[in-house]
C-alpha cells in the first residue's frame, strides 16, 4: 500500500472515530426518583438525573396521570445543571402517571422522553 492510501485511511478512520464520539456525547438519563416502573407513595418531589449538563431554559417536566390529566408541577435544574426536579403542587392520588421531561445538552441537543410510575 502507498504512503498516500495509508494516511488515506488513516483519515478516514479518524473522522469515524470523531464523528462516532460526538454521537454519543449527548447527555442521558442515569437516575429518576420515582425510578421507572416503580410503586411508591406520593412523592414529594420527582427528580430526572442526566450524565451530563443541561441547558435550564430549554429543560423541565410535566406528570401526567393516566387519565391524560397534567399535574401541576413546579420544576428547577440543580446547580450543577444535571438534574430536573419537580415538586408537585399537591399531592398525586393512587393511580398511575408518566414523567415527561425535556431537556437540552450543553451542545444544544434537545431531548424529550418519559418514565412511568405508580402511586399506591
Amino acid at each position: 500500500m502507498t504512503p498516500r492510501k495509508t494516511l488515506s485511511l488513516v483519515g478516514a478512520a479518524g473522522a469515524l472515530l470523531l464523528v462516532a464520539t460526538q454521537a454519543d456525547a449527548h447527555a442521558r438519563v442515569v437516575a429518576s426518583t420515582p425510578a421507572a416502573s416503580a410503586t411508591v407513595a406520593s412523592p414529594r418531589a420527582i427528580t430526572v438525573t442526566f450524565s451530563e449538563r443541561v441547558a435550564p431554559a430549554f429543560s423541565g417536566l410535566e406528570v401526567v396521570n393516566a387519565a391524560g390529566a397534567t399535574s401541576a408541577v413546579a420544576t428547577t435544574v440543580s446547580e450543577d445543571g444535571k438534574t430536573i426536579s419537580g415538586r408537585p403542587a399537591r399531592p398525586l392520588v393512587a393511580g398511575a402517571y408518566t414523567v415527561n421531561w425535556h431537556a437540552a445538552s450543553a451542545d444544544g441537543h434537545r431531548m424529550t422522553g418519559s418514565i412511568a410510575f405508580t402511586v399506591r
